[in-house]
C-alpha cells in the first residue's frame, strides 16, 4: 500500500528501499558519511565538467550537426530543471527525512522544498545524456556517475528512491527530446548563415595625386613634360610680330 506523506501518495516499497538505505549510511564508518555527504554537489560540478570538455570541440571544429548539438544541449539541460522544479509544486511531497531520526545529511530541506522529483538527480541525468550525445567515450564516465549521484541523495536521507529515479528520467528524457527535435532547425540556421555571401565593400574613389612638379591636377602616375618641351610650347603659343623699318 501507499503511505500518505504531505498530499503526495508514497510507493510503499520505496519507502521500505528508503528505510533500509538510512540504516545502512547511518551504520558506515565516518569517513564514508563525509563523503556522501559531499559527493552530490561534487558530481553535479565533474558532470558539467565532462560536458563543458564534449562540447568545447565540436564548437571550435565540428560540422553542423555536431555543432547545433553543443548549442542545443545547454538549454535542454536547464529546461529540465524547470520542469522538475514545476512538477515539485504539483505533487508536494513531503521530504523523507522529516519522518526518521537520523540522516547522513546535515540538515533536513526546509518545509516547502518538496522531494518528487529529485533535482539533483534532474539535472544529472541531463548532463549524463548530453555528454553522451556529444562524446560517446565522456558519457561512459558521465552516465554511471550520474547514477551515483542521484544514489547520494537517498544514502544521505534527504530523497525516497523513486525521486531520484524519476529525476533521472526526467532529465534524460526532456534532455533527448529537446535535443533531438531543436538541433536540426539550428544545424539548417547555421548552414544559411554559413551560406550568406559576404558583402562586398563599396569601390574606393580614385584619388587625385600630386605631380613629381608639385602639380595637384596631375596624376601621381602622369609626370609633368620635360622643361624644353614646357618653353617650346610657350614659344609657340606666343603671336609673331612683323619685322620691319617702321615696324610693319
Amino acid at each position: 500500500m501507499d503511505v500518505q506523506v504531505g498530499t503526495a501518495d508514497v510507493p510503499a516499497i520505496s519507502v521500505e528501499w528508503y528505510r533500509d538505505i538510512v540504516e545502512f549510511a547511518d551504520s558506515s564508518p565516518p569517513p564514508v558519511q563525509w563523503f556522501a555527504g559531499h559527493f552530490t554537489e561534487a558530481a553535479i560540478l565533474l558532470l558539467g565538467v565532462l560536458f563543458l570538455l564534449a562540447a568545447a570541440p565540436r564548437l571550435r571544429r565540428g560540422g553542423l550537426r555536431e555543432r547545433s548539438l553543443a548549442l542545443v544541449t545547454p538549454g535542454a539541460v536547464v529546461l529540465s530543471y524547470a520542469v522538475s522544479e514545476g512538477l515539485k509544486t504539483i505533487f508536494d511531497e513531503d521530504r523523507p527525512c522529516r519522518h526518521v531520526v537520523r540522516i547522513v545529511a546535515g540538515q533536513c530541506p526546509p518545509a516547502g522544498d518538496w522531494s518528487f522529483p529529485s533535482n539533483h538527480s534532474t539535472i544529472a541525468g541531463a548532463l549524463a545524456v548530453a555528454t553522451v550525445l556529444l562524446s560517446r567515450r565522456l558519457g561512459l564516465i558521465a552516465a554511471p556517475l550520474a547514477l551515483l549521484a542521484a544514489f547520494s541523495r537517498v544514502f544521505i536521507g534527504v530523497h525516497y528512491p523513486h525521486d531520484v529515479a524519476a529525476g533521472l528520467l526526467l532529465g534524460a528524457l526532456v534532455t533527448l527530446a529537446v535535443t533531438l527535435l531543436a538541433a536540426r532547425p539550428v544545424a539548417d540556421l547555421l548552414a544559411r548563415r554559413a551560406a550568406t555571401p559576404v558583402r562586398n565593400p563599396p569601390p574606393v574613389a580614385a584619388t587625385s595625386g600630386i605631380s613629381d612638379r608639385g602639380h595637384p591636377d596631375l596624376p601621381r602616375s602622369v609626370s609633368a613634360p620635360p622643361a624644353g618641351q614646357r618653353a617650346r610650347s610657350r614659344a609657340a603659343q606666343v603671336p609673331r610680330t612683323r619685322n620691319g623699318p617702321n615696324g610693319r
